[in-house]
């Protein structure tokens, strides 16, 4: 089935991570208690001998498909691509907005999982470093990658390799996105590193950093000297504390997630933190919103899509998997997300779809953009809880 060319909606509408990522911050002011919630014991270790699951994809056409609002193409009641998947394959698939924030819905599924139930859900769709953890815990079922033709053969090259999932044995990434910085123009003049951000006289009370620890630790750690990817306790430590001096001094006004989109606009907030994706969808309205890379690098991160332990249609949720990586199609998607497409091929086929975008690198980067990106140490489950409870501390959360 063809798909029918779109524009985006209007960028009023709020992203994927920025919607989501609000609940964050809500999440984290529930304190420590919250955040020992969401973390998995040894207990709850599975493994392929001790939890089993079967597949019904030859006998029931049908899948379950758990994502984040706002992270898939929408044209009036429709979603082409998801619509288009389901007219080709057969598959009937339920469709539902209710990943709020990585923690909470570890928070959900954990018991279940962690005890070898089902959950309800044929894909799940994660940031990397939750989908390592559910990786790590063993909840997930390996996938049948000769299933999926289009992912082996268009999977961009520097997503094939994660540490986390070195073969891509269990994820598929659907989107990928950079954190930089964002700034409106009319209210000051560029920003073009975290050390302006966090030092600079003329925006102290008007910058906003993000309440995701992985995206805002990693400047402060770059500020460091320190390496994101491969960092020390002392390390830590010492990132800890600048952050600490920068809430302490005033120059941060607030931890956010969707709402530096409102206030990057009104004015309230000059200069923040900010997610690829909105960006790109705020420049349509307000051109005044400007995007940079900073001086020190860019956050990288993707969300993935994985297959839980007792799901029944792991072939189903294969087929559709496979679906989004025929450039068309991924093409179609990421003219409507504005994140960076997973996709080779998607760039020359956005050329029929949306001209405007073929040569924005927030969608499609070249090596040399990405040259400087980084992300986030693996961290096991008892690092993870104490630097989650570190940062909580120092936001005020």
């Amino acid at each position: 089935m063809p798909l029918e060319p779109f524009r985006p909606l209007p960028p009023h509408r709020v992203g994927r991570r920025s919607l989501l990522r609000g609940a964050g911050l809500g999440a984290l002011a529930l304190g420590a208690p919250s955040l020992l919630a969401s973390c998995g014991t040894e207990s709850q270790v599975q493994t392929t001998e001790s939890c089993t699951s079967t597949d019904l994809s030859d006998t029931e056409k049908m899948l379950v498909f758990s994502n984040w609002p706002e992270y898939i193409d929408v044209k009036g009641k429709k979603m082409p691509t998801l619509d288009a998947f389901q007219a080709e394959s057969g598959i009937s698939v339920t469709y539902n907005t209710d990943i709020n924030d990585n923690n909470e819905f570890f928070g959900k599924v954990k018991d279940q999982l962690g005890s070898c139930e089902p959950i309800g859900r044929d894909i799940v769709t994660m940031t990397d470093w939750m989908a390592a953890r559910m990786i790590s815990l063993g909840w997930m079922q390996e996938l049948d990658k000769d299933a999926m033709p289009n992912v082996a053969a268009n999977l961009k090259s520097d997503l094939r390799s994660p540490t986390w999932d070195p073969d891509r044995s269990y994820s598929v990434p659907w989107q990928s996105g950079l954190t930089g910085i964002a700034y409106n123009a009319k209210y000051t003049g560029e920003v073009g590193s975290f050390e302006e951000l966090m030092t600079r006289s003329d925006l102290k009370g008007k910058v906003s950093l993000l309440s995701e620890m992985g995206d805002t630790m990693l400047f402060m750690l770059l500020l460091e000297g320190a390496d994101p990817e491969e960092f020390s306790q002392d390390q830590w430590g010492s990132a800890l504390e600048r952050l600490e001096g920068y809430v302490k001094s005033g120059q941060v006004r607030r931890f956010t997630g969707n709402d530096y989109i409102r206030d990057l606009n009104a004015g309230n907030v000059v200069a923040c933190e900010a997610w690829s994706g909105d960006v790109i969808a705020m420049q349509y309205d307000n051109p005044d919103i400007k995007w940079v890379v900073p001086e020190e690098g860019l956050s990288l991160w993707s969300d993935n899509m994985m297959v839980p332990n007792r799901a029944d249609h792991r072939a189903n949720a294969q087929a559709l998997m496979d679906h989004y990586y025929q450039p068309e199609v991924a093409a179609t998607l990421a003219a409507w997300v504005n994140y960076i497409c997973p996709v080779d091929g998607a760039q020359e086929a956005m050329e029929s779809i949306d001209p405007s975008l073929v040569d924005n690198e927030l969608i499609f980067p070249s090596e040399e953009f990405l040259s400087g990106a980084y992300g986030f140490m693996e961290l096991d489950e008892k690092t993870r809880q104490q630097y989650d409870k570190d940062f909580a501390r120092v936001i005020g959360a």
